[in-house]
């Protein structure tokens, strides 16, 4: 890495919500609201994003941990709000603390871990699974 994660370092990432972030996409008889499985994702998302200026080429990164609560629930239609900050940094793992606030109030954080692959070294494995 040619230029280091360092703790402290933060990145925000916005999205309107609508009703392809609905819980009930994953279960007909949960409500109408956006939905934690989205919530993760918005997580890895801002998170990947604050890392990728700082990988190599043939480096990217993948998400190894996380937990979450989600605290409060979010109308279809509002935006939300997620800031990652690095909290520690230990080799290829990187930590970071995440939180996510929709345009009333704070709904959700997490601790999230994500590890620096080299992306030929991973695909070459992920082959190898298959068969």
């Amino acid at each position: 890495m040619s230029n280091p994660l360092t703790p402290g370092m933060t990145h925000e990432k916005v999205i309107k919500t609508g009703p392809e972030h609905s819980a009930r996409n994953f279960f007909p008889h949960l409500p109408e609201v956006f939905g934690t499985p989205y919530l993760v994702g918005l997580f890895e998302g801002v998170s990947a994003e604050l890392m990728a200026p700082h990988l190599d080429p043939g480096e990217q990164s993948v998400g190894i941990g996380m937990n979450i609560k989600h605290t409060a629930p979010t109308p279809l239609g509002m935006e939300v709000r997620a800031k990652a900050e690095v909290t520690q940094v230990e080799g290829r793992k990187v930590t970071f603390k995440v939180e996510a606030f929709d345009e009333k109030e704070k709904i959700g954080e997490a601790v999230h871990e994500r590890f620096i692959i080299k992306v030929d070294k991973f695909n070459q494995r992920v082959e190898a699974k298959k068969g």
